[in-house]
């Protein structure tokens, strides 16, 4: 499969709920110019339990797709990640990716993500497009 970083220019969501009733969202955003940012919300009945805000680069080469955390913003608090710490590298296998759906899976955790496109454009318009 060779997917096209063009594809993932843009803005994504997703969201699931726990067995405890919280519900995690995240909201991501990758740019061409190989930077991300992705939010972390926590919520409970409406209430916001916990929301950080990750900074770095990304990457889509064939079928992986890679992230690296360089900053975090965390209770209003700015911080620089630690380089050296590898949960500040993560590797992924993507499953599907279109101009709807980007479904990847962690290559250590086996952990798969699907994430929704949001309703803002994007530069990539090519539908037919499939990875």
């Amino acid at each position: 499969m060779k997917c096209k970083r063009e594809q993932l220019f843009g803005s994504w969501f997703r969201q699931e709920v726990d067995q405890q009733g919280i519900e995690h969202s995240e909201y991501a955003n990758f740019t061409e110019d190989g930077s991300f940012e992705f939010t972390f919300i926590s919520a409970q009945q409406g209430h916001v339990l916990e929301q950080s805000v990750e900074y770095g680069a990304w990457g889509l080469v064939g079928d992986v797709h890679f992230t690296i955390t360089e900053s975090e913003l965390i209770d209003e608090e700015y911080y620089d990640a630690d380089l050296t710490h590898e949960d500040n590298y993560h590797v992924y296998k993507v499953l599907q990716l279109n101009v709807h759906f980007f479904e990847y899976q962690h290559i250590v955790s086996k952990e798969i993500y699907l994430l929704k496109r949001t309703m803002t454009t994007t530069s990539y318009s090519n539908t037919s497009q499939l990875c």
